[in-house]
């Protein structure tokens, strides 16, 4: 089994019950600023679980990428991960419980499948408390598919219950699937909850059965959703045997090029494997990130600093294996051979993400060169021949220079490194790192309240406002909205004047003013392009999808959601107009009730 063709067999299984495959999305959530990339396969499905009418059905099947920020400094272990993939499958209130657990179990066991022998299985079920019930209902479909009773472990909310994200809102309990792997159990207590390797993980299945209401009170849903995920890496591991994911067809034809490069043979050094697998994983993930249709360059802010750390994390590993000159492109035609056939975007866009990071390469070589003169600089004042953590820190975080090229500088000048104060000032920046970056991860909904729902159907008052006074060569390149206000980013090569900042605002107020309707219809993509329908640039569309059209004056393909009508808004004020990178202009703005 290869990871290409685990990834297929999924997809059609799915297919072949049913569901419609739908086109993964951008690494970069839209319209959620709660996190920087999309973290779990449910994330860009969010309005479709909690109501909206999903233009290609109600059984859904996808792979959605995935890139993971708050563990970077874990990677380079056997396991952890920046960029994965997640395969899903959907139930928006067609199917529930039983059909989800049989289509599993089947796709697991079935000689067709994946034909893991059903004597190795093992599931878990929500155990039930207080406040809802002990989940019979899923142990039950179990027990009729001959797992027996001693290998189905009823556990806490803690291991088997999902949600809700914040007081209230859509939840339910779980059932996870263990493989037993065949290792001895590490002791007598040894079960499925071990970390010890003997059971596997392989799949969950979310049953979003209740609502969470303000008071506290779980309600049954009328409309009963499943969400279902397998991490693509880890199961490919697991079925070939592998004990680490940097073993697979989803890693090896990278590090057989880095042994290539650096003259290390992957296997032989314990450090070097670690320095050669963290490589590895930061250079997949930086060529997903250049190559999405978000548009993402290395830069200090939001995902272009999480693009620039990776990049710099892996020039940092590879001077440790003895690699002094640019090697970074040469690693691109590599993550290609792996991925290329199922994301052609990252054939497409070759040229440009090898263009990237040698750039990019250059300019963190020009900043090790300059790095001495700065660390002189940050050092000559110091009372004493110690650094303090809060300097050290600095070099690293605001210059990208390595804590370990501090070091090395440190003892050749004769100074000592606060290393407890570096520590602690890291840590309070990796925990603000973990929060912002797996803030929705396990099924998390982000914010969809009614403020940032108006805020969202503004947004396609201003892109068509800005079409009218600007000219029709404006297109949305990025937006993020929050409660309290929008930032929308659009293709303009000059500044915006005060008379036709004044002009957009007048044009969207007028339309608020004029009380239109906003309506979701589902059409073909083909039609919707006819008909003159925006689009994100570079984004990936399902044959089918919605689009919203505001009475006679904007038309957009978008998931939503929105308002009915835009006399729901109030007034519309541009905040600020700046550039936010080289063509593209930003505008921040915000509704006023009145």
């Amino acid at each position: 089994m290869t990871l290409n063709k685990l990834r297929k067999k999924y997809i059609d299984f799915f297919k072949s019950k049913k569901h419609f495959e739908i086109m993964g999305k951008s690494l970069v959530p839209e319209n959620d600023p709660t996190v920087l990339f999309n973290t779990a396969g449910m994330q860009p499905l969010i309005p479709y679980l909690l109501g909206e009418v999903h233009p290609s059905g109600d059984m859904l099947v996808n792979v959605q990428k995935c890139l993971r920020t708050g563990d970077i400094d874990e990677v380079g272990d056997l396991s952890h991960l920046t960029f994965f993939e997640m395969l899903g499958n959907w139930s928006l209130g067609a199917y529930f419980k039983e059909h989800s657990v049989r289509c599993s179990f089947e796709f697991l066991t079935s000689s067709d499948y994946l034909n893991i022998p059903k004597d190795s299985l093992y599931v878990s079920v929500f155990e039930g408390d207080q406040e809802i019930p002990r989940d019979t209902e899923t142990a039950k479909v179990w027990e009729s598919l001959g797992i027996p009773k001693d290998r189905i472990h009823y556990l806490s909310k803690e291991h088997n219950f999902w949600g809700p994200v914040g007081s209230k809102g859509p939840c339910g309990p779980d059932t996870e699937i263990y493989v037993d792997t065949g290792k001895p159990k590490c002791s007598l207590d040894c079960n499925i909850t071990c970390s010890c390797g003997k059971y596997f993980e392989i799949w969950n299945n979310v049953f979003m059965q209740y609502n969470k209401d303000e008071n506290g009170n779980y309600i049954e849903l009328g409309r009963k959703c499943v969400d279902t995920g397998m991490g693509l890496e880890r199961t490919i591991a697991f079925l070939q045997g592998k004990s680490s994911v940097y073993d697979t067809d989803a890693f090896m034809p990278i590090i057989k090029r880095i042994e290539i490069i650096s003259g290390k043979i992957y296997g032989q050094k314990e450090d070097d494997d670690r320095y050669i697998r963290i490589i590895s994983d930061h250079v997949k993930a930086a060529c997903f990130i250049l190559a999405d249709s978000s548009v993402v360059f290395p830069s200090n802010l939001g995902q272009g600093y999480v693009l620039r750390r990776l990049i710099r994390r892996s020039i940092r590993y590879a001077k440790k294996l003895g690699i002094k000159s640019h090697f970074l492109a040469d690693l691109v035609d590599s993550v290609e051979t792996i991925y290329g056939s199922f994301y052609n975007e990252l054939t497409e866009k070759k040229d440009f993400i090898k263009k990237e990071l040698s750039t990019e390469e250059g300019k963190f070589f020009k900043t090790l060169s300059q790095g001495e003169q700065e660390f002189i600089k940050v050092t000559r004042n110091l009372p004493s021949k110690t650094i303090p953590g809060d300097i050290a820190f600095k070099l690293y975080d605001t210059y990208g220079f390595p804590y370990e090229v501090t070091e090395e500088l440190a003892l050749e000048y004769g100074f000592n490194i606060d290393k407890l104060g570096f520590d602690e000032h890291f840590k309070k920046h990796q925990n603000t790192s973990k929060k912002g970056g797996d803030k929705v991860f396990k099924g998390g909904l982000a914010d969809y309240t009614y403020e940032t729902t108006k805020l969202h159907t503004a947004t396609h008052l201003l892109h068509k406002a800005l079409q009218l006074v600007l000219g029709d060569h404006v297109r949305q390149k990025g937006s993020n909205i929050t409660a309290e206000r929008l930032r929308f980013d659009f293709v303009h090569s000059e500044k915006m004047t005060d008379d036709e900042i004044k002009k957009v605002e007048e044009i969207v107020n007028l339309q608020i003013k004029n009380s239109l309707s906003v309506k979701k219809i589902i059409m073909e993509l083909s039609e919707a392009r006819e008909k003159g329908a925006m689009a994100l640039f570079g984004e990936k569309y399902d044959n089918l999808v919605s689009v919203y059209e505001i009475d006679g004056f904007s038309l957009e393909v978008c998931g939503g959601p929105h308002v009915e009508n835009t006399n729901e808004l109030g007034t519309f004020k541009i905040q600020k107009e700046q550039s936010s990178s080289s063509g593209i202009r930003r505008i921040k703005a915000i509704l006023i009730d009145e």
